[in-house]
């Protein structure tokens, strides 16, 4: 016999349901969201289970990865193709949620989401925890420039890395402004040092790494682009093409063809966020702090000088993501003679 399953995943509980071949129900029930919890119920319940999915979420590459290392043949699959076919319900439950995935696992109408490692993981935690101390950074130094204005105590530019010192110093001008500002000055002098706290442990990790050290030589690409790279993408060989990784991380227009229309709109910005927006900023780098006339720098100059700055930076990025797959998946050094030719 031939079952499967599907597991629509809460943080407290799961909503299993397990099919038959013919796409009847064998059971349904609630089972605490946990690997081990998971695996004995299906192991009692599902022990010919053909596929077994759930969507991806904050919890899912834990659950994987603990139904996987028990011998499990468990699928996530992306949410938003998974979304479509949920909607289409009158009613949406975690109990009729459960009973779509099965029959999408039964039907075999699905897509494959990728599930990070434990190590890529990793990565992606000290990553995620930079950037929102950096929001945090520039959260507290925008409500202290405006802050300055209103008390009148700086009445020039606030703009530039030395903003917060200026501001520490203005505190003997005027008390009222000293009592409104040094708490958020000794929050942001801390927020300050816990980034360069991950700074250095992102540095340690992408020296240690045989791959980070090489993508670093592209110009424009430092630790933290290598590392973004390297935890979302995580295996280079599940691209058949270089070329796919531009799609993958949102790097090409949206088309709309219907009838005689055709038209290519803005980017699809699918993927991962921040990857994509560090790419950005090393092509930003690359075209506007770079002089050595590298191939690809001269690419991207003359899209600038056609479609202007930001489309230049896309058009480069995408090329950037292309470049650093292919180093990876070869092995080779990049040289900057052939670099975009």
């Amino acid at each position: 016999m031939t079952s499967y399953v599907g597991l629509d995943v809460s943080l407290a509980e799961t909503s299993v349901c397990i099919l038959e071949a013919d796409g009847a129900v064998r059971f349904e029930g609630r089972v605490k969201s946990t690997p081990e919890a998971l695996v004995r119920c299906l192991a009692e319940r599902a022990h010919d289970a053909q596929r077994i999915g759930l969507e991806t979420g904050q919890t899912a590459g834990m659950l994987v990865r603990g139904l996987r290392a028990a011998g499990l043949p468990v699928i996530c699959m992306e949410t938003r193709h998974a979304h479509k076919v949920l909607s289409a319900r009158t009613h949406k439950t975690d109990r009729n949620d459960a009973r779509g995935l099965a029959e999408l696992m039964r039907v075999g109408w699905y897509r494959e989401a990728w599930v990070r490692g434990a190590s890529a993981t990793y990565i992606r935690s000290l990553l995620q925890a930079r950037k929102m101390l950096m929001q945090t950074k520039r959260t507290l130094e925008n409500t202290l420039r405006g802050a300055v204005k209103r008390f009148g105590v700086i009445t020039t530019k606030t703009a530039g890395r030395g903003f917060a010192q200026r501001a520490s110093s203005a505190m003997a001008q005027d008390p009222a402004y000293a009592a409104y500002a040094r708490p958020m000055l000794e929050v942001l002098a801390g927020v300050v040092a816990q980034i360069r706290t991950y700074d250095r442990q992102l540095r340690v990790i992408a020296r240690e790494h045989a791959v980070s050290r090489r993508l670093m030589t592209v110009p424009g690409v430092g630790h933290l682009t290598a590392l973004a790279f390297l935890s979302t993408i995580e295996d280079p060989t599940r691209f058949k093409r270089s070329a796919d990784v531009g799609p993958y991380l949102g790097l090409t227009p949206k088309i709309y063809q219907s009838g005689e229309v055709d038209r290519s709109g803005r980017i699809t910005k699918t993927g991962d966020s921040m990857t994509r927006s560090y790419l950005v900023e090393a092509a930003n780098v690359l075209l506007v702090k770079i002089d050595r006339p590298v191939p690809l720098r001269l690419w991207g100059l003359r899209i600038m000088e056609r479609a202007g700055l930001k489309k230049a930076q896309v058009a480069v990025a995408r090329k950037l993501a292309v470049l650093m797959h292919a180093m990876w998946s070869d092995g080779t050094e990049f040289e900057w003679a052939q670099a975009g030719a």
